[in-house]
């Protein structure tokens, strides 16, 4: 007896529906785990709010717009780091609906759900998609960047160009890697025929005034910093072992695709042997060319990032694994064909689920077990809003002053910046990297300095007795952790830098 689910029907007459249910359902299973198990901003969030705060053109950190929207977006929220993971599953959704929107015009609304839903499948859009940043940010712009080109090369569409341009802009504004990922494009316009005849007019001449206006304030940047350079070639004898870095990217790009794969294995005709009449999702004849655009955009980023950062020492994806991995699920639902059996609907939907939710759970089984069994600690454990409360009460009340500045071990600094009155952070150890705040200047208008304590007493470290010279730490404050299982207590030692009188 032939059995098609409701899934299945609703893919069939409501595909937007059915995208809209999806990916509302990852954003909340997200952003509910964060409101319930985050006490802090997980990894370099709380670095990047501090940087942000300041507003500067340009930073070590990269181009600046993604610190300026996770600042704009946490002020929002009442100084509270919700609004940024807010933005991030905002990044999310947007590039999720470009990426419908593009798949819509190539493969069929129906076969578009298909590929939505097998791209969120990919670990790449989990716990990483929490940690607001220029990767975050910038897998939206590329996903509106494809689909306003293949508009442009694919659909004659001339209109597309002044969006096309503005996001351009904005990517270089975002991540270091967009001028590589415009030239990605450029060359795949350039190797086609329709391609070459979109860049024969005058179209692309005002968009490049359009980029070059946006881009030109941190370009200007980059100048007065000096900034410009080529990465260093790695030396002969480094190039196996970076070539062993390339292979070990890869491996995670391919790991973080293993949903993809699981679904397509399991609704295979070799995994299915049993005949059954099953469901059909139909799609009318894609376009060659639409064809090579989404194979070329589905391996391209995922190999040139991969090998680019291996060449040049950098442990991460150029431009994020998310952008890295936007086309994947795309490229499988073009190679299937214009019929797409959906076989076993019961596995699939389970299958589906799994790989959806299990890197939320894994994220939860890490915060709540690791305590008990490792001696490494969860950062999101650490209560930063109680650290903030606490610093910025103690300053105000023996100064009468609000707390502006606070220096010491960078870890904790940043999370203490994050207080309510929202103290520059001072980077000691680096004080190149926050020009914003000088040694000088933290002395002149006061400020917290944190470390972490090893005794009752609270000694200072050595490197931050002698950056600050005259100190006098007070009684170490112990903080509860999320979980605390086997770890040692958090005991934080501390000292007030007095401002100086006028």
């Amino acid at each position: 007896m032939r059995f098609t689910s409701l899934v299945v029907e609703l893919i069939r007459a409501r595909p937007r529906l059915v995208f809209w249910i999806v990916v509302l359902f990852q954003a909340a299973l997200w952003l509910l785990l964060a409101l319930l198990f985050y006490r802090s901003p997980p990894d370099d969030l709380a670095t990047a709010l501090a940087f942000g705060r300041e507003y500067r053109v340009g930073t070590d950190l990269g181009p600046p717009l993604a610190f300026w929207f996770a600042d704009i977006a946490y002020r929002l929220a009442g100084n509270h780091v919700f609004g940024v993971y807010v933005l991030s599953q905002l990044c999310f959704i947007a590039a999720f609906r470009a990426l419908y929107e593009l798949a819509r015009t190539i493969v069929g609304g129906q076969q578009a759900v298909l590929a939505i839903l097998l791209t969120m499948t990919v670990t790449a859009f989990g716990a990483p998609g929490l940690t607001f940043g220029p990767p975050v940010l910038a897998y939206p712009l590329w996903a509106l960047i494809l689909l306003h080109a293949w508009q442009i090369i694919g659909q004659g569409r001339r209109n597309a160009w002044f969006a096309l341009s503005i996001e351009a802009g904005l990517l270089l504004l975002t991540t270091s890697a967009a001028i590589g990922l415009l030239l990605l494009l450029v060359a795949f316009a350039l190797a086609t025929a329709r391609g070459r005849r979109t860049l024969m007019s005058f179209d692309p001449l005002f968009a490049l005034l359009v980029i070059v206006v946006l881009a030109l304030p941190y370009l200007i940047w980059l100048v007065r910093a000096d900034a410009f350079g080529v990465p260093k070639w790695p030396a002969v004898a480094e190039w196996n072992a970076r070539l062993l870095s390339w292979g070990e990217l890869l491996g995670y790009l391919l790991l973080a695709m293993a949903g993809i794969a699981l679904l397509v294995i399991l609704n295979s005709r070799f995994v299915n042997r049993k005949p059954e009449d099953a469901p059909v999702i139909f799609r009318p004849p894609a376009d060659p060319l639409a064809q090579k655009f989404v194979y070329v955009f589905a391996i391209a980023p995922l190999l040139a990032g991969s090998l680019l950062s291996a060449l040049f020492g950098i442990d991460r994806v150029a431009g994020g694994a998310a952008i890295a991995l936007l086309m994947p699920g795309l490229a499988a639902v073009v190679l299937s064909g214009d019929l797409i059996h959906l076989r076993r609907q019961r596995v699939l939907r389970k299958a589906w689920l799994a790989a959806v939710v299990a890197p939320a759970v894994a994220i939860i089984a890490m915060i709540v077990v690791q305590p008990w069994f490792a001696s490494t600690e969860v950062l999101t454990s650490i209560p930063a809003s109680a650290m903030g409360k606490f610093f910025g009460e103690n300053f105000q009340r023996r100064t009468s002053r609000p707390l502006q500045a606070v220096a010491g071990d960078p870890q904790l600094a940043a999370l203490v910046a994050l207080g309510p009155s929202r103290p520059h952070l001072l980077l000691d150890a680096t004080p190149e990297r926050t020009p914003w705040l000088t040694l000088e200047k933290f002395s002149e208008f006061g400020g917290v300095v944190v470390w972490r304590a090893s005794d009752t007493a609270g000694t200072p470290p050595d490197d931050i007795a002698k950056r600050f010279p005259g100190i006098v730490p007070e009684i170490p404050r112990t903080f509860e952790r999320l979980v605390t299982g086997r770890l040692p207590s958090l005991r934080i030692g501390w000292a007030i830098v007095r401002p100086k009188a006028p």
